[in-house]
């Protein structure tokens, strides 16, 4: 059995998540789904619709899944290492979108700060643009 925390900003990113996810999972895995916004003037009621469309979406399409919606005043890395020890999760899994030449030296900072934070295995999908 093994625990799954799956990071989401967007539909378009949930949906490349779980298409990764599948076929992957089993019966007695557990994915937690979620999204970290940090609240107040800098999330939008945009942001929050658009989160939870984004876990409900995840949690509709993956066995023995969890959404959250998490609104704590944290930076997303810090929500979803947080979350990760509070439920002891056994692996995390995040996107990330290709970037410019410049770009790719930064690698994109959730995902970065992230990586740098955790010391679970985490898996980073590479997002592609939508269709």
């Amino acid at each position: 059995m093994t625990r799954y925390l799956v990071g989401v900003d967007s539909r378009e990113t949930a949906e490349q998540l779980v298409d990764y996810l599948t076929g992957t999972l089993t019966d007695e895995d557990t994915v937690f789904i979620v999204n970290s916004l940090p609240g107040g003037e800098e999330t939008s009621d945009k942001d929050v619709i658009e989160g939870r469309e984004a876990t409900e979406y995840a949690e509709g399409e993956l066995p023995n899944a969890e959404a959250h919606q998490l609104i704590r005043g944290n930076s997303p890395q810090e929500d979803l290492v947080q979350f990760a020890d509070e439920n002891a999760v056994d692996e995390l899994v995040i996107g990330i979108r290709k970037r410019s030449p410049t770009g790719k030296l930064v690698f994109g900072s959730t995902a970065q700060d992230l990586l740098l934070e955790t010391t679970r295995p985490t898996v980073v999908v590479p997002l592609t643009e939508p269709v």
